[in-house]
């Protein structure tokens, strides 16, 4: 099967956090046998018209453009990528909605996303206090890229939602794969609960990962630190991704390691190691599709307590490979759950394990890439 994969980024190599399931993506496509033609990076065009309109919205409307959305930019997208296409291909994949939302082909086309627009607009800050053409703008590419494609696969449930209830779209078209974890771990059951056995049974070890402090509740994930230690329960908290933003001094049970570059080997093994060794994932975040990190952390045994929002509940299953809580849960909250766990350990244990088998049964690239493959399969099939 030879797929063009179009992409406004360079898909090829790991890139900025954001962009990293791209490249997984055609990585699980090429595992299974998929020749991968790719279409990218692409040369954003009306710069500076763009910017001017950026600017004319923020100083005199107090609102937010983004040139993402904006046709000449999608349409300039579309034309490079239908000159670069080679006409031997068979389908036509993306990783969004952006790069193909114009684009006329005599191909399928297939896109594989974790959101829609409308899904993260007013849920996400950079996509709150839009201003009207980027809301308008934006959904109407939302609806072209949905007409023009012959499946929409979407990551999350949440999302495949939001393309049902704010879009006009046939049922048939819509279809929920989960992305794999973007880490590479080759662990093995027998391995993973050896590490589950080594890790320390007199102090609860947490970490969270991010980059967006804030939205990703780092806040949040330092009071249920500090309450866990007032409570009595031994805990430390290692910080992973960027810098807390407080104003007073962090306590020594809260460890800060800073951005870890996972594209580096030295990297992978830092970040592999601190999953190792970490009992719990938390991350109390405020607005997210179905963070990786999630994922992550289940391929090394390390069930995630999470907030009950956007497409969290497609990746974790209450009791399976961690706990969700409601968005607005207060750090006692959990804390209840984390004592529950670690407290009553041979429990806590199987939770452990338990979340490493998720990982190999769902949540990894090699079954995601096999799934994708077995549809595009499908697809070629009806159009002979």
């Amino acid at each position: 099967m030879k797929i063009a994969y179009v992409t406004t980024y360079d898909a090829q190599t790991l890139g900025p956090h954001m962009w990293r399931s791209g490249y997984y993506i055609a990585k699980a496509l090429q595992a299974h046998g998929c020749s991968i033609t790719y279409i990218g990076p692409l040369e954003q065009k009306y710069v500076a018209y763009t910017r001017t309109k950026s600017f004319f919205y923020r100083f005199f409307h107090r609102k937010r453009y983004l040139y993402s959305r904006e046709p000449c930019v999608l349409k300039a997208y579309a034309q490079q990528a239908a000159h670069r296409i080679p006409e031997d291909v068979d389908v036509v994949v993306s990783p969004g909605t952006i790069p193909i939302a114009f684009l006329e082909s005599k191909k399928p086309i297939v896109f594989w996303a974790d959101a829609t627009f409308a899904g993260m607009v007013g849920f996400f800050p950079e996509f709150s206090n839009l201003c009207h053409e980027t809301l308008r703008n934006g959904n109407v590419a939302e609806q072209r890229a949905l007409d023009a494609c012959r499946l929409a696969i979407y990551s999350s449930d949440w999302a495949a939602k939001t393309a049902r209830d704010c879009y006009e779209v046939d049922e048939a078209k819509i279809s929920v794969i989960p992305f794999g974890a973007n880490i590479d771990s080759e662990c093995s059951v027998d391995e993973v609960e050896q590490v589950i056995e080594e890790r320390p049974t007199d102090v609860c070890k947490l970490i969270w990962v991010g980059i967006d402090w804030l939205r990703k509740g780092g806040d949040i994930a330092i009071a249920v630190a500090k309450e866990l230690n007032d409570s009595g329960l031994r805990a430390e908290l290692t910080i992973v991704g960027c810098e807390p933003k407080t104003r007073t001094s962090l306590p020594s049970y809260i460890k800060t390691v800073g951005y870890i570059n996972t594209a580096t080997s030295q990297g992978l093994e830092t970040m592999s190691t601190l999953y190792r060794t970490s009992h719990f994932l938390i991350l109390p975040t405020r607005a997210d599709c179905e963070p990786n990190v999630l994922r992550e952390a289940n391929a090394f045994g390390v069930p995630s307590i999470a907030t009950d929002i956007g497409g969290l509940r497609t990746v974790i299953q209450d009791g399976v490979n961690g706990f969700l809580v409601p968005a607005h849960a207060t750090p006692q909250e959990y804390c209840d759950y984390i004592s529950y766990q670690y407290c009553a350990y041979d429990e806590y244990k199987k939770l452990a394990l338990s979340s490493f088998r998720k990982y190999r049964l769902v949540h990894n690239w090699r079954v995601a890439g096999n799934k994708v493959k077995d549809v595009l399969a499908e697809i070629l099939e009806e159009v002979k």
